[in-house]
């Protein structure tokens, strides 16, 4: 029998399959910026890596910008400040607001997951769209699952389900009010009326943003974690659902017995090939239920991939106070974001979709496409940011800005990218990762921003695996670098301890901490033990295990600002 390969590096050498038998011949050339009017000309063709327009993501033609670092001084008039609602939108000054019509347009799409990422991604392209173009029949029910939402759905209800996009660039802070999102369902106050709306043949395309731990997706295994408290709960028939499968099985299988299409499936999560983990965990999830719904699914729904990017920092309520203050916007609940963004998506649908391509959407024709653009995102934005977070964390700062404009952390992020992550990826025709890399730093270091780390630290067991671990595992192949690469583990494994270097607890927020903190708390190495994060691959090989443990001490005796600086 031949020998077995670890699960890990054989996922990183189909990966390296696949983008070594796109490259080209030559060297890329240099990427460069592109207005929405090049994109829209060749959506799948030329696609520079990164979009950023001069005046921002998705901006209407009519968009106000105000510029820094002037200040309101109490002889400048103040703007009238004004509650948002539709009624008031005609009298906002320095805003722009939608001047479509909002009531009577469809609801083509049903999101779940109303958090800030989709309110500054997939709702700005759709407000686009409603705008500029005049798609009817594409504006976004959002839905949420969790009680935890219930302050999105206070805070959209009683403002028409409006909210104010806030972008901040060092040139200037515009605000725009987004319409897109048309209606709003929240689960815990009827799961019926969510799953109805589903199914109902009006909803063409359910998208999702529920974060990576959301797919309940073993990384070892990489099969549905059936044994999860929440998938089991839904398998099992109890009600209301627990998690999305638990609502979009219930949905397709009423279409099925209606007689209607599949609705498309989008996930607009931070996960590389998230079409296919969406596709092969909600099957296995209709399986277990019905094998004939299961095969009907199969073979007429669709699941397209995509790579999505934009920094959305958690808002505060100083942004609030700020909006107010600067635009006259009394919004609840707005949203702050950059300047750049994209979206590269795949053209996979069943039942229709709106025309993305109008609103600067990279629409390619498969998923290896998307794979290109998505593993450098994957590997350099989301590798970075958790580079940043956990041992930044450790090391006393509050914001990705401070951290990346320290001289020690910024040689050690660059040197990850440039020596252990570059190797690595797939070369792009017009498209320089040197580039990229230092459009990268250029986005950390915007001060506007004010993206705190806790916010980074989110969620780390569905994040170390996708963004962290698989370019370990090829470097393990390789027989490459990975001494930066695994201090970001081992950052995360210290930084599961809860307790910081002056000994003082902090709140860890991650949906496998009952497991993983005793482990952490053990000293840190036992995490590697957990199956469902890391494979035998990585256990197994004596390098790495030495460098992990090497890093580990390292940040217990010294503290993660001097091992930041060893390793840089």
């Amino acid at each position: 029998m031949p020998p077995q390969i670890p699960r890990n590096l054989l996922r990183a050498a189909r990966a390296r399959a696949v983008f070594q038998s796109t490259r080209p011949s030559h060297r890329p050339a240099s990427v460069r910026f592109q207005h929405s009017e090049a994109v829209q000309q060749t959506p799948t063709q030329g696609q520079p890596f990164y979009y950023a327009p001069p005046q921002g993501v998705s901006r209407r033609t009519d968009e106000k910008l105000v510029p820094r670092p002037a200040p309101i001084t109490p002889t400048r008039p103040q703007p009238k400040t004004l509650k948002l609602n539709s009624q008031n939108l005609s009298q906002y000054k320095n805003v722009t607001v939608p001047t479509y019509q909002r009531h009577g347009v469809k609801q083509g799409i049903v999101h779940i997951g109303v958090g800030g990422f989709h309110r500054a991604h997939l709702a700005a392209y759709v407000d686009t769209l409603l705008e500029q173009f005049n798609v009817q029949n594409w504006s976004i029910c959002g839905v949420d699952l969790q009680p935890f939402a219930a302050p999105m759905r206070d805070a959209l209800s009683s403002q028409d389900n409006l909210y104010t996009i806030i972008e901040r660039a060092a040139e200037g802070t515009s605000a725009r009010v987004c319409g897109s999102i048309t209606d709003y369902l929240f689960a815990p106050d009827s799961s019926e009326a969510v799953i109805a709306k589903m199914a109902h043949p009006d909803t063409h395309i359910v998208s999702m943003t529920v974060t990576e731990s959301g797919y309940y997706i073993n990384e070892n295994t990489h099969e549905l974690q059936t044994d999860h408290p929440d998938i089991a709960a839904d398998l099992a028939g109890q009600q209301p659902p627990r998690t999305a499968f638990g609502y979009l099985y219930a949905a397709l299988a009423r279409r099925h017995a209606a007689g209607l299409r599949p609705f498309t499936v989008m996930s607009c999560d931070n996960m590389q090939k998230n079409g296919d983990i969406s596709r092969n965990m909600l099957l296995a999830f209709a399986r277990h239920q019905n094998p004939e719904i299961a095969t009907w699914i199969s073979e007429n729904g669709a699941f397209p991939n995509s790579m999505v990017d934009r920094i959305t920092p958690r808002t505060s309520d100083e942004d609030k106070v700020n909006l107010a203050k600067n635009f006259g916007v009394e919004d609840s609940w707005p949203v702050v974001t950059e300047p750049f963004h994209q979206w590269v998506l795949e053209d996979k649908f069943v039942d229709g979709r709106p025309p993305f391509e109008k609103a600067g959407v990279q629409v390619v024709p498969d998923v290896h496409k998307v794979e290109e653009y998505e593993l450098i995102k994957l590997r350099l934005l989301n590798a970075s940011h958790s580079a940043m977070g956990y041992a930044g964390y450790l090391a006393g700062f509050t914001y990705i800005h401070e951290v990346i404009n320290n001289p020690i952390f910024r040689k050690y992020i660059f040197n990850m990218m440039q020596q252990e992550v570059k190797p690595l990826l797939p070369h792009i025709p017009g498209v320089s990762v040197d580039d990229y890399c230092n459009t990268l730093l250029g986005r950390f270091s915007n001060p506007t921003l004010k993206d705190e780390l806790p916010r980074i630290c989110l969620g780390g067991s569905g994040k170390i695996p996708q963004f962290i671990m698989p370019s370990i595992a090829e470097q393990i192949q390789a027989g490459g670098p990975l001494t930066r690469l695994t201090l970001c583990a081992a950052a995360w494994f210290r930084y599961l301890s809860g307790v910081d270097e002056q000994g003082r607890a902090f709140q860890v927020d991650d949906p496998m901490l009952g497991q993983l903190q005793p482990k952490a708390r053990e000293g840190g190495f036992e995490v590697l033990s957990v199956e469902s994060l890391f494979g035998d691959d990585l256990r197994g090989d004596a390098r790495f295990v030495a460098e992990l443990k090497k890093a580990l001490e390292s940040l217990e005796k010294e503290g993660a600002m001097a091992t930041v600086a060893k390793y840089a």
